[in-house]
């Protein structure tokens, strides 16, 4: 949906608090800044929360969301063994769904912390972009509704679930609930092990109530899957006609390349340094 006058006016006003609050880096990219806004309802206070607790996290966490580069060896591990990948189009809710698979299942490969990393890159790779399909028109202007995450854990062993990491699985959780400006509508974990009750001990801990709720477990095979993604998103090898994930794997490194700078930028993520000592004084802190 286009945003009218109004509501660029709006937007035009959150950038300049944004651009004054000495607790916001110096710059937020506008498509980002709208979709904060639009993840809020077009609530000014509700919008400026958000991107406080945001950018609060990323700076208390800044091994994870601040020292990365995704063209660097972590990263390039992490690509290599695992896909990432955000799916094209949008379902006829209005929801955006990725795809997250391994397919080296070697678990020598994993890297907790590393591959935290390079999931909000993908993230963050993708939330300075519109939702649309590029073909629709009027796409330039869409945003998701809503969030909906396959995990396919095929070759996922034990072994793989003993890398995970207490401190890592704490940030991923936290700032997945609290911080991303998106509504998270299900979470899909196919091929599902059988020692899956193991993996949902560990994890539950970290999920609020109202995120459990959301997780489909699908442990026959896809067709309860189809049930709520459509195969026209889906991509090929889960039966769908949604391209190939090599492909659209593809897409999303050359993208990650392409966005290389504005990731590493300390001038988009960084809370403090020179408008931390300029602004001190005469900005009022809220």
């Amino acid at each position: 949906m286009k945003f009218g006058a109004a509501e660029e006016a709006e937007i035009d006003e959150l950038y300049e608090w944004f651009q004054q609050n000495p607790k916001l880096p110096k710059e937020i990219d506008r498509i980002l800044l709208k979709r904060f806004y639009r993840c809020m309802y077009g609530d000014i206070k509700g919008t400026k929360k958000l991107i406080q607790i945001n950018y609060g996290l990323r700076n208390k966490h800044s091994h994870i969301f601040l020292e990365r580069d995704p063209t660097d060896s972590d990263s390039k591990q992490t690509f290599d063994y695992a896909d990432l990948v955000p799916l094209p189009g949008l379902t006829a809710e209005g929801y955006k769904v990725s795809c997250y698979r391994m397919v080296d299942m070697d678990p020598g490969k994993v890297n907790h912390t590393a591959d935290t990393k390079a999931f909000f890159m993908v993230s963050d790779c993708r939330f300075n972009m519109y939702d649309g399909d590029v073909s629709t028109e009027g796409h330039l202007e869409t945003f998701a509704s809503g969030e909906v995450q396959i995990f396919d854990m095929n070759g996922y062993t034990l072994k793989h679930l003993s890398k995970m990491t207490f401190s890592t699985l704490r940030i991923y959780m936290a700032f997945l609930q609290e911080a991303l400006p998106v509504h998270l509508k299900a979470i899909h974990i196919i091929n599902c092990p059988s020692y899956l009750d193991k993996v949902v001990s560990i994890m539950k801990p970290f999920i609020s109530r109202e995120v459990f709720k959301l997780i489909h477990f699908h442990t026959v095979s896809l067709d309860s899957l189809y049930e709520h993604v459509p195969r026209s998103i889906l991509p090929e090898e889960y039966g769908g006609n949604g391209g190939k994930l090599a492909d659209l794997k593809a897409q999303l490194m050359a993208e990650l390349s392409r966005k290389r700078e504005y990731l590493m930028d300390p001038n988009h993520w960084k809370v403090g340094g020179e408008k931390e000592n300029a602004e001190r004084r005469r900005w009022p802190f809220k």
